[in-house]
Formats: structure tokens, sequence, C-alpha cells
């Protein structure tokens, strides 16, 4: 069964699931063992891998580790066409719908494709969509975009997601958003369209997670958290 597969038939099951974010700037490989010890017997069923601007061969050098000492999926959340690496087994192939920014929206797939027909990715269409969280992101100075803030907007550009055939949906507050996606628009999108959702950013404690699995979310993504606390990967 395909990863994509796993998650859909996650959905018609209502079984919630849960990804750990990881920025391969950010991350310590000294660390890479003790890390790994924690996430095995956490509740997370996905690691995410990949961040608004990441060095060269770094991502590839997590993962290629990652996949050294634990078993969990690893799928690419990537900002640019450096972060595709072959060792992962998933790579969301992102189009920032919520922006206007060409480069975003189709400039970088492009560029993709001499690699991943190279590839054994699982590819999966996501339609990315920025939600206003209250603060400056690095996806939106990287990507020279604004977030959405009208529910009705993000309604929309979700549905039109679905509509041009994205087979995931990523509501994104944002690394370190003072107030997350609302369970007001997680439940609108999650109850109008048939495709997953995914909601990230901003997401600090068990209650919020449960609280956005209550309101539709079938996949919920923390990353900064962790990133200032990793001994909290067994308690979440």
């Amino acid at each position: 069964m395909s990863f994509y597969n796993e998650i859909l038939q996650k959905k018609k099951e209502n079984k919630k699931s849960l990804a750990i974010l990881l920025d391969p700037d950010k991350f310590d490989l000294k660390t890479i063992e003790e890390f790994s010890k924690k996430l095995i017997v956490s509740s997370f069923n996905y690691v995410f891998v990949g961040g608004s601007a990441v060095k060269e061969k770094v991502t590839e050098s997590l993962v290629f580790e990652l996949k050294k000492h634990v078993k969990i999926p690893v799928f690419i959340f990537p900002g640019d066409i450096n972060q595709i690496t072959d060792k992962a087994d998933v790579l969301l192939f992102l189009s920032l719908v919520s922006g206007r920014n060409p480069e975003f929206l189709i400039g970088q797939q492009v560029k993709a494709v001499p690699k991943l027909n190279k590839s054994s990715l699982e590819v999966i269409p996501t339609g990315y969509i920025l939600v206003d969280g209250g603060t400056e992101t690095s996806t939106m100075r990287v990507s020279d975009t604004l977030p959405l803030n009208d529910s009705d907007e993000i309604f929309n550009t979700a549905k039109a997601s679905e509509y041009l055939g994205m087979k995931l949906i990523y509501l994104e507050a944002g690394s370190g958003a003072n107030k997350p996606v609302s369970e007001a628009i997680v439940s609108r999108i999650s109850s109008n369209l048939k495709v997953p959702v995914i909601v990230g950013g901003g997401i600090k404690s068990r209650t919020k997670i449960d609280s956005l699995f209550s309101a539709g979310a079938d996949l919920v993504v923390v990353g900064n958290i962790i990133e200032n606390n990793p001994n909290l990967l067994t308690v979440l």
C-alpha cells in the first residue's frame, strides 16, 4: 500500500496521525541516536523533514541518519528542489496555492521534474496554504507571499486545490506562529473536502492537537516545540 493510500484509509476509519517536522539546518546530527530512541517510543506516525531555506545536502544527511535509526516513514517537506532526496520515502509535492508567486506555484515544481524522473520517491501533490499565524514566518520571506486571514478565501483556496487535483491540503500557520490555524477553519474545510487535511504551525500542546483532530484534521504536524525541548517527544 502506498503511503497516500495509507493516509486515505486512516481518514476513512477516522484514525488520526501525528508528524514531527525537523528543520535540517537546526538539527544537530550528534544527537540523532538519543533523539531516535525517544522518537521510536513516541506517538508520532511520520517524520517530515524540510525548511524554508536549507543548505544543499543537509537534508539528505539528516534523512540518511534518521533511516539508520528508525523505521518511521520520512516525508520530504521541501522549501526548494535542493531538499529532494531519494533517501526519504515520500515527497510532499507542494504548491503554494495561497500565494501568487509563480516560482512557488509551479516554478520549483518544474525544476524538480528531472530529479523526480530518476527517483523512487512516492510523490503526493499537496496544496500548501499559508494561514495568518500572527507573526512573520520564514516561508513568507522566502516565498515573498502573504498568508491568508479571511476564512472564505482560505476555504475557497482549499476547495480550488481539490478541484485542481491536489491529493492533500496542508494548512500552515508557520513555524513559531502566535496562533495556530483555528478549529473553525479546519472543520469547514475537512467537512467539505474529500481529501485529507494536514494542519501545522504554532501547535504547543496535546490539548491543541486533540482539539484540531476533533475539528477534522487528519494529520497534525508539530516542530518548533520539539526543537526547543526534545523531551516532549514522549509526552505529546
